[in-house]
């Protein structure tokens, strides 16, 4: 199951005993200033989480793999996250993989 922004401000609001409509403004604002990063090209880096990177990708040919259809994808940003070191052992720890 995915965590949702609604569970974010649920867990905000019983860990912190914030009221409910200030929990929902923490995590908007946290949400906010991450996108506003994001937009300006900048990395994100959340320190034991990890960093999110905005790339710049390249105009390029592709097909529609329904209609074999050659087509031009064109150029745009997109953003791609890597793990931390840290994230990335306590995920395969609880998976009972090794790194």
């Amino acid at each position: 199951m995915a965590l949702t922004k609604e569970n974010i401000i649920s867990q905000v609001y019983e860990t912190t005993q914030l009221p409910k409509n200030r929990s929902r403004e923490v995590v908007e604002t946290a949400l906010e200033l991450m996108k506003k990063t994001l937009e300006d090209g900048d990395d994100l880096l959340v320190s034991g989480f990890g960093k999110f990177m905005v790339k710049d990708k390249k105009a390029r040919r592709g097909r529609n793999p329904q209609t074999r259809e050659d087509l031009r994808l064109r150029a745009r940003r997109v953003v791609v996250f890597k793990t931390s070191g840290v994230l990335r052992r306590r995920i395969n720890e609880a998976a009972g993989l090794e790194d």
